[in-house]
């Protein structure tokens, strides 16, 4: 017909914006699958690093006569420490997910659970030991507990609109307030607590083999098993556990669902209190109790949430039972002064090459 219009030469606007939609998918999926990529890869180096780190640990204590029964040993008694901060790396891990908040103050909880234990069990009531040692444990952890809720409503809770640095100096604030008054409550001598076993200072040794194990050490593995199938029980199958949850994926919706947002954050920062507690009680009978025992604890424990990503319960269990066996083996086979710093020269190398950790999900990462 006369009148009719030919259709304008090329593609039209709407083809045009499809291609484009089309290359950002595609750019979407490119930038995804280098990610994939990239991450696969660091995984699979640290992998390799950390063989290659424990092949050397193995091949320098060959140079000392060390063989298989050696290695055992070391990797129990790593065990056995790595449990203890794996106690500790979950009570950072909790408030951190809950509170987005690394709490620096974990370490003096840590401090005052052994040292409230020997203080109540040495006034000498009741008068049968395992009795008395089990009341002042509890009354320990329920002080700890309450102190713990106490400074998150105290202190963290007015600046809670504040900067993250800033509520992080506050949490090294309060741990040094703690040890100062642990320091003047109790002075600088140390507390000892008796064998779970045999309510004495001496601890059986169990052998099997060329290895031997303490029977103290086995209670320390069973209070870490226990708390994780605590905490699995809590946050799956309890309505307060499942609010913390929620509160950890995503604070505003939380609060819209009416879930009382501050509440949580004070239950978590009490619970965390709570396991860096247990974890130093079961410790006591081990190492002698000290004020100033938490700084080293609480820096490893956040070493071993570091390790698993500081977002994840098994994760910061499984850094913290890595970081107890390599560095009971980095000690035994070089200079025991040097454990320490193992620790450290981990946190190092984890936050340079995989900052996410071994076990932490970006996407959990990401939603925290």
């Amino acid at each position: 017909m006369r009148g009719a219009r030919r259709p304008p030469s090329g593609r039209s606007p709407r083809s045009k914006d499809l291609a484009k939609e089309k290359q950002g998918a595609f750019a979407v999926i490119r930038d995804r699958t280098w990610e994939e990529r990239v991450q696969f890869a660091r995984r699979w180096g640290i992998t390799a690093a950390a063989l290659g780190l424990v092949i050397f640990l193995v091949l320098l204590g060959r140079r000392h006569g060390f063989g298989v029964p050696e290695y055992l040993q070391f990797a129990l008694d790593g065990l056995r420490g790595g449990s203890i901060y794996a106690l500790v790396a979950l009570g950072f891990v909790l408030v951190y997910r809950v509170m987005g908040v690394i709490n620096f103050a974990q370490g003096a909880f840590v401090m005052l659970g052994p040292m409230l234990t020997a203080f109540f069990y040495e006034q000498g009531w009741p008068p049968v030991p395992g009795l008395r040692l089990a009341l002042a444990a509890l009354l320990a952890v329920g002080i700890v507990g309450a102190l713990g809720m106490a400074v998150e409503r105290l202190t963290l809770y007015p600046a809670r609109r504040a900067s993250p640095l800033t509520r992080i100096i506050i949490t090294v604030g309060v741990y040094l307030a703690l040890q100062g008054a642990a320091l003047l409550l109790w002075g600088p001598y140390a507390k000892v607590l008796p064998s779970f076993t045999t309510m004495s200072l001496s601890d059986p040794t169990l052998r099997f083999g060329g290895v031997r194990v303490k029977a103290q050490s086995l209670w320390i593995a069973g209070t870490l098993i226990a708390t994780v199938i605590a905490l699995g029980l809590f946050f799956g199958h309890t309505t307060v556990g499942k609010a913390m949850r929620a509160c950890a994926v995503n604070r505003l919706a939380a609060r819209l669902m009416g879930i009382p947002v501050d509440t949580m954050s004070t239950l978590a920062f009490g619970m965390a209190a709570v396991l860096g507690a247990i974890a130093g009680i079961v410790l006591g009978p081990v190492t002698r109790a000290t004020y100033d025992m938490g700084l080293e604890l609480g820096l490893k424990g956040f070493v071993a949430a570091i390790m698993g990503g500081l977002v994840s319960f098994p994760g910061a269990v499984l850094g913290g039972l890595v970081l107890g066996v390599l560095e009971n083996l980095w000690a035994g086979v070089t200079v025991a002064g040097f454990k320490d710093l193992f620790a450290f020269v981990v946190l190092i190398l984890v936050l340079l090459l995989h900052p996410r950790g071994f076990a932490g999900a970006e996407a959990a990462v990401e939603r925290v």
